[in-house]
């Protein structure tokens, strides 16, 4: 797959059009009807959750959010492709992703409530928390690659990050050193256009980011990342070339955000209207829930009970977190060090005394 789809010529793996008929029957992943509705379900969840979650925002219920708007293919088909086991190291715009993988609506939302207890979802020990500064989670999954390769392990490591990664030096680092190595690590690049307000072509000269691959003798692809089917299989094949010691596969997922970068963003500032409505007729889910419903997988009954079902998942886990305190102050601070350095000690104190000072207020 990787060699007839050359990014250095220009080539992008699609399976489904924007109206949802097939392209290329000869890409459709094996996947049983079980689980192509299944994950029109989870995209369509993470988009209820994502939705949900902006009006709790406006509610200051929950803090500043990412939103995903757009890229639920991206992130619940290369989720899908992975085992229990494997490892999911995310950036911060991957609900999909985490959700699909074990993470729960609960902790996604107390995380951005502003505690730290929701980085950590139960069901998933393999989900490592959303890491906010550009790239920096990149060396992270190289590390535990690393680590599976010198243990003789079988997993594989996801790593996500967005076209404006490409452009720090961890992404660079971190894709040497896998290819040197061999590390089983797939990088997926969710090149939604924008690194907040600056466009894709500000970023670099290359035609595509999936070609960087070729400087690090490294696989890449680009795949059409509001298709899942082409996602699925793309992340699919990369996982497959992993996990039997052949190596990274970098994937560019060309895809798009339809919201604003967070809730403190205003993207009418640095793009169109018409922009945005020319990529709202590519919409993930449309394309897809077209495609199950020609084959007979879906209607419109089963829609509105899902999304039904949803909703009322989401509102249970908010109603939860709304319960639950703040996080003790002391466990902001104690986790950083083994042993916590005087500039930390002061740190807290100084916080603490400014708590107190704003409760006498």
């Amino acid at each position: 797959m990787f060699e007839q789809f050359d990014p250095l010529k220009g080539k992008r793996l699609s399976v489904l059009d924007q109206d949802g008929k097939l392209l290329a029957k000869k890409w459709l992943p094996e996947l049983s009807d079980e689980r192509l509705v299944d994950g029109y379900k989870q995209m369509m969840r993470a988009r209820i959750v994502d939705q949900r979650a902006l009006g709790y925002q406006r509610q200051k219920r929950v803090h500043t959010l990412p939103t995903n708007l757009g890229q639920e293919a991206a992130a619940v088909a290369s989720a899908m492709a992975l085992n229990a086991d494997d490892w999911l190291v995310q950036a911060y715009r991957e609900l999909g992703a985490v959700l699909t993988h074990g993470g729960s609506i609960r902790n996604y939302l107390l995380y951005f409530k502003g505690s730290e207890w929701g980085a950590i979802h139960e069901n998933a020990p393999r989900l490592l928390p959303p890491s906010v500064p550009i790239s920096s989670q990149i060396p992270h999954a190289v590390g535990i690659g690393h680590a599976i390769r010198y243990r003789g392990g079988k997993e594989v490591v996801i790593v996500y990050f967005g076209d404006g990664g490409t452009s720090q030096g961890d992404f660079h680092e971190g894709l040497n050193w896998a290819g040197v190595f061999n590390c089983p690590v797939v990088f997926f690049c969710n090149n939604n256009q924008y690194a907040i307000s600056l466009n894709r072509s500000k970023q670099t000269k290359a035609e595509t980011l999936a070609q960087k691959a070729v400087a690090y003798g490294i696989p890449g692809i680009q795949v059409d990342g509001n298709d899942f089917l082409a996602v699925y299989r793309a992340t699919s094949e990369a996982v497959d070339h992993a996990r039997s010691g052949k190596g990274p596969v970098l994937i560019e997922a060309f895809t798009y955000r339809m919201g604003a970068h967070t809730t403190s963003d205003d993207p009418s500032i640095y793009r169109s209207k018409e922009e945005e409505e020319e990529w709202s007729a590519r919409c993930p889910l449309k394309r897809m829930r077209l495609w199950l419903t020609e084959r007979g997988l879906w209607d419109e009954e089963r829609e509105s009970a899902w999304q039904s079902e949803v909703e009322a998942e989401v509102d249970a886990a908010m109603k939860e977190v709304d319960e639950i305190n703040d996080m003790p102050l002391p466990e902001i601070f104690q986790y950083m060090y083994a042993d916590k350095p005087a500039e930390l000690e002061e740190q807290q104190q100084a916080y603490e005394a400014y708590l107190n000072w704003k409760e006498a207020r």
